[in-house]
């Protein structure tokens, strides 16, 4: 479920934290990291158990409107295509979204408040109006106005990012992220898939006994740039002559030192992959500056790396970086 664009920015910020500290302790910095990683994973189940509450909250207004001292034909006699949505209806019923659902314990009975502004906004909206008044339903339209209510009522919730946010530090920046993985997911059901049809794994490749598997590249990412971090300083401060490494940013320096440990301990990772990612992840968490510095420096390392030899891939084409 997440890529590795997403895992080398967690390790980046980790090592940051951990290079920024006092505490020297690596076995405790990795502890979290990885817990920082796997919380998200339960931000995830929230998200899906939101659909599944506001539907049920739909249910309840609904029923109370009939109970109303001088309940209206609608109040009597309601439209049910959004409570009898299909798509919510296998996920309520998804063996592996129930299991991580009673595992954390998920109760949504005091934040009514907040599926209240939701469903306010939902029953205003023009397109969900359209989808209650189609005059076909289809399993399609479900899931459909389900996406829409995603991206237009719930990721952009400022009251419930808050919520996530002031429930759990390790939520505070993964919202937007974990809401993008809801609407894969939401994306790659079908109408066919039953109960048993499983939600993805929070690492796309989880094996421990083989060296690519996610949680074994972040683990190794993560201890290797430390012990090698001293190592790659020198040869960071011999290629940046006109400046002292001392000047260099510190996301700048923590991202080229993973960008050699990559270059010299993971030879399934082509030297194209590693330039590009570290570069990418520099757009975002670094100065304007900070992807032709961080280019300049890699290109010459690498140069002196395949010159003497000291970069080994495996496969054909991993060694080029054009």
């Amino acid at each position: 479920m997440l890529n590795r664009r997403y895992l080398r920015t967690k390790v980046m910020q980790a090592l940051y934290a951990f290079f920024q500290s006092d505490d020297d302790r690596m076995d405790i910095a990795e502890r979290n990291l990885i817990k920082s990683i796997e919380k998200l994973y339960e931000l995830y189940i929230y998200q899906l158990s939101l659909l599944v509450e506001l539907v049920d909250f739909a249910k309840r207004r609904m029923e109370e409107n009939k109970l109303k001292h001088i309940p209206s034909a609608e109040d009597l006699n309601p439209n049910c295509r959004f409570i009898e949505n299909r798509f919510v209806k296998q996920l309520e019923n998804n063996k592996n979204f129930q299991l991580h659902f009673d595992e954390l314990k998920i109760n949504w009975s005091e934040e009514q408040d907040l599926f209240r502004s939701i469903y306010q906004k939902l029953i205003d909206n023009k397109s969900f109006i359209a989808y209650m008044d189609a005059e076909e339903s289809s399993y399609a339209a479900d899931k459909k106005i389900i996406i829409s209510i995603l991206r237009k009522f719930i990721i952009s919730d400022d009251a419930l990012q808050n919520y996530f946010e002031d429930k759990n530090i390790y939520w505070a920046d993964d919202f937007l992220t974990v809401s993008m993985m809801v609407l894969k997911t939401i994306d790659s059901f079908k109408e066919e898939d039953g109960e048993l049809f499983a939600l993805p794994e929070l690492y796309k490749n989880e094996d421990r006994n083989n060296a690519d598997d996610d949680k074994n590249f972040v683990i190794d990412l993560f201890r290797k740039t430390i012990i090698n971090a001293n190592k790659y300083e020198k040869l960071i401060s011999e290629k940046t002559t006109n400046w002292e490494v001392e000047r260099i940013a510190i996301v700048d320096n923590i991202l080229i030192k993973m960008a050699l440990v990559e270059l010299l301990e993971f030879p399934s990772i082509p030297i194209k992959v590693t330039l590009n990612e570290y570069i990418e992840i520099s757009k975002g968490y670094s100065s304007d500056k900070s992807k032709v510095f961080i280019n300049g420096i890699l290109d010459k390392l690498i140069d002196d790396l395949k010159e003497n030899k000291s970069i080994k891939k495996i496969g054909r084409g991993l060694i080029d970086k054009n």
